[in-house]
């Protein structure tokens, strides 16, 4: 049973992380990992974050306009992160929990600075057969490895300039996957064989992220997103060369 004082982080964290949600539509598992891996190895961070990652992004995928139309259109990215991130999990658990946490770091610093910098780029119509499928498979194994599932998914859906609500679900639907994908690497490492163990955890940390997202959302149309978002990058950045400067034998 947990202590008071790591229930009181776990919660802190995800309210944190659902507001960063709520605020720019994206984040809690990269705020969620980034934070509990300082106090906690990657693989046990990760299984927490599966059901309040898996609940919000369901409520943002169904939310949106074209549910169909993205599926169709994405099948073979999330057929790539699904094989991506089963086959990279392992990498979470026992002797490599340190490279875990050092690819964290990485993937969090080059997340930090395509932010920071705007990085983009346009994926011409023609080479979106080609691209999704490799696309997802990169972004399976950093989510296999690292928990983190937005590099390099979320510059490509950027990339396909779709529609703002469309984004949004096209973001909802990679995440939902992603995170289905990971809870099923992590069960075949044994990473959740106790069903009293991280998934109850999981389950608890859903009311603080729900409580977060609800109040990121409401502070949306008061504060000036893109100042939030330049504080968002410059703490990720910080955060993952400590992790990755951590990691370092």
């Amino acid at each position: 049973m947990p202590s008071a004082g790591v229930i009181a982080l776990i919660g802190a964290v995800f309210l944190a992380a659902g507001f960063v949600k709520g605020v720019v539509g994206m984040g809690l598992p990269t705020v969620a990992m980034g934070l509990l891996a300082l106090t906690m190895p990657p693989a046990e961070a990760a299984a927490l974050l599966l059901i309040p990652s898996l609940v919000t992004n369901l409520w943002q995928l169904f939310t949106g306009p074209a549910f169909a139309g993205l599926c169709k259109r994405l099948w073979a990215m999330m057929a790539g992160i699904m094989l991506g991130t089963i086959a990279a999990a392992g990498v979470l658990t026992g002797a490599h929990a340190g490279a875990a946490s050092a690819g964290l770091g990485a993937a969090l610093v080059l997340y930090a600075i395509l932010g920071l910098f705007r990085l983009s780029f346009t994926t011409p119509a023609r080479h979106e057969a080609l691209m999704s499928p490799l696309v997802g498979v990169a972004t399976g194994l950093v989510a296999g490895a690292t928990g983190v599932f937005v590099i390099p998914a979320v510059p490509y859906l950027q990339s396909l300039r779709l529609e703002k609500e469309d984004l949004i679900q096209a973001l909802g639907l990679s995440f939902t996957v992603s995170t289905a994908a990971l809870a099923l690497g992590l069960f075949r490492t044994g990473a959740l064989a106790s069903p009293a163990g991280p998934l109850t955890g999981s389950i608890l940390a859903l009311l603080p992220a729900l409580a977060g997202m609800f109040i990121g959302q409401a502070l949306r149309r008061k504060m000036s997103v893109g100042t939030f978002r330049k504080v968002f990058f410059v703490g990720l950045l910080a955060l993952g060369v400590y992790l990755a400067l951590e990691a370092l034998p």
